[in-house]
């Protein structure tokens, strides 16, 4: 004699429930692109089972768990500083300290990334085309 047990209906279909909706969670977790397409997932269906007495009856408790990946880590930069003795940070977004940079919206901004009030952009006549002068001379 043989035991078949079909988890599509065992335990009213809860136990095929919750194993679908771990392989949701893992599937979903593969396509996140926040995580390492590499790392591995599982997915496990524990069944516990305890038997009575008399050996006649068996409680099952059926436990899925599944293992996902975790997010992958994000890195940034911090430049030290003090202000009144007490320590301070703030992001580095210039990629060298006390460097100028432009930011996505085309303003001069300090290696903290705020903009910096009051720069004016040189006048075009001090802007020499090169090219002008080129096609002249010849």
């Amino acid at each position: 004699m043989s035991t078949k047990i079909d988890f599509n209906s065992f335990a009213d279909g809860a136990a095929a429930e919750k194993l679908n909706r771990e392989i949701q969670r893992v599937l979903e977790n593969i396509d996140d692109p926040n995580t390492d397409h590499k790392a591995k997932r599982t997915v496990t269906l524990t069944l516990s089972m305890t038997a009575d007495e008399k050996r006649e009856l068996v409680s099952t408790d059926v436990q899925v768990k599944s293992k996902l990946a975790p997010a992958k880590s994000v890195g940034s930069t911090l430049i030290l500083g003090h202000d009144k003795g007490k320590v301070i940070g703030a992001e580095l977004k210039s990629g060298i300290k006390g460097q100028t940079y432009f930011n996505d919206a085309g303003d001069l901004a300090d290696d903290k990334g705020n903009v910096i009030q009051g720069y004016e952009e040189p006048q075009e006549e001090n802007v020499v085309d090169f090219r002008a002068q080129k096609k002249q001379s010849k």
